[in-house]
């Protein structure tokens, strides 16, 4: 064997402290930055609360000290792909033993697939555990399999070394725990698991397993009749049983998200004055902190020292934060007024004048990456005389072919369907023919997707419900 020395050359990226705080304050929504400013100020005694007269609280953001430097960062972390690589363990901020990310609070995780494994590391062992974990990975959004149970558990049994039959049982744990029907392959196994799970005696169960098992395309096409006659079973019956179906979750994988906070404070408020549009930063969401000036002073005419040298880190991390918190202010603000320029006509005339807009637009025109605009805009909202809206929700999609944005499309098949006459109510067919007088040329499967997500039965269902009315009332 010949030894030798050789070189090579690549590019790796450097998250440095800086970075990786910058990062996690422009993911943080408006409750989870009031708390982190809150430990900073109790941890660091070099942070101070800016006072509303020493501050300016309009929208104007002041200018940032060492800017070149800030630019650079901000720069940097644009080109990072989305959160998994600085959650990851591993990659965190240490210096020695002193793991500074463990002064930032810890909440729930926000990964669905982490909280699941988080509840049953009480009961299983690691190795259990891992085979769980194999099983989220090959489920989907909903919470099914991407992939037949017997094959994943053939994979599982080559990965993890143990019988197949060990790891359906691990699936089994999945199916039937805390989040019924979680990892099931189908939909009719999803909701019978459901039903085995319900406690005590619930009316209705033998009908629903019934229309579970043998009904389900009569259920999705509401032909109750058809579905009374197929059970042999009385209207009444058939009912019960189908509002007890309806109860159930047919999408386990959703119940894990995050439980949704019962309020919403506005990171950034909108309003019309003098013909044009305002855009300002909610002074209530943005605090405003900075380094005690007499203390700097003092540290930077101190000599060296132990106590000093403590000192200085703080007065570093002190930097870092105020520094982070203007990068975050900047960037939201920035980013919500080129999103209001291209959306005032929704602002102004409602839904139908929603216009298409993509990340990659707003990021172009402010100057950043489109992984920024993602994150600063993810559970931030924007307050207007229209409601409060999140701003993702003024991103839309342009429909193949047309100038127009989905959301618009689908707030034109409401006012069509509120305006049909009275026992004579619109196809999806004659909506799509309205549309293209305008237009707007879409299939008629787009309008029936449309008229679902508004919850809206179809044109047969609303005529049958018009004729009993009207049966009533004569």
């Amino acid at each position: 064997m010949k030894t030798g020395l050789s070189t090579q050359l690549g590019q790796q990226l450097h998250l440095t402290p800086q970075l990786l705080q910058s990062i996690r304050l422009l993911q943080l929504d408006g409750l989870q930055l009031e708390m982190e400013v809150r430990r900073a100020l109790d941890l660091n005694p070099l942070l101070e609360v800016e006072e509303a007269h020493d501050a300016d609280q309009s929208a104007e953001i002041d200018v940032l000290p060492a800017q070149d430097v800030a630019t650079l960062e901000t720069a940097a972390f644009d080109e990072l792909p989305e959160s998994s690589l600085w959650d990851v363990p591993g990659a965190g901020w240490q210096d020695g033993d002193d793991d500074r990310m463990q002064r930032v609070e810890a909440g729930e995780s926000s990964d669905p697939h982490v909280r699941v494994l988080d509840r049953l590391a009480l009961e299983l062992d690691d190795r259990a555990l891992d085979v769980v974990a194999f099983w989220l990975e090959h489920t989907n959004d909903a919470g099914y399999l991407e992939q037949a149970p017997d094959t994943l558990a053939l994979l599982a049994s080559a990965r993890f070394d143990l019988t197949t039959d060990a790891a359906l049982a691990l699936r089994e744990r999945l199916l039937r725990g805390e989040f019924p029907g979680l990892a099931a392959a189908d939909v009719r196994e999803c909701l019978l698991v459901q039903l085995d799970c319900l406690q005590g005696r619930v009316p209705g169960r033998h009908v629903a397993r019934r229309i579970i098992a043998d009904g389900m395309a009569l259920l999705a096409a509401h032909e109750y009749d058809a579905l009374a006659r197929l059970l042999d079973l009385e209207a009444d019956q058939v009912m019960e049983g189908v509002r007890l179906v309806l109860s159930l979750d047919a999408r386990p994988g959703a119940s894990l998200a995050p439980a949704a906070t019962g309020y919403i404070v506005p990171d950034v408020v909108a309003w019309h004055a003098d013909c044009a549009w305002r855009v300002a930063l909610n002074p209530a969401t943005t605090p405003r902190i900075r380094v005690n000036a007499m203390q700097e002073r003092a540290l930077d005419q101190a000599g060296p020292s132990e106590g000093a040298g403590k000192l200085r880190e703080l007065l570093q991390e002190a930097r870092w934060l105020t520094r982070g918190l203007s990068i975050r202010y900047d960037t939201l603000l920035r980013t919500a007024r080129a999103i209001v320029e291209r959306q005032a006509g929704f602002l102004a005339h409602g839904d139908e004048a929603m216009a298409p807009l993509t990340l990659k637009e707003v990021a172009d025109a402010i100057g950043m990456h489109e992984s920024t605009i993602s994150r600063i805009t993810t559970g931030k909202y924007m307050q207007t005389p229209r409601g409060t809206f999140e701003l993702k929700h003024f991103f839309a999609v342009r429909l193949e072919g047309a100038n127009v944005s989905g959301p618009a499309v689908r707030a034109m098949v409401r006012r069509l369907i509120d305006s049909e006459p009275a026992g004579k109510p619109l196809a999806d067919e004659a909506i799509a023919g309205l549309l293209a007088r305008q237009g707007i040329h879409i299939a008629r499967r787009t309008v029936a997707k449309y008229r679902e997500q508004l919850d809206i039965a179809p044109a047969r269902e609303r005529r049958r419900a018009t004729v009993s009315v009207l049966a009533k009332a004569g």
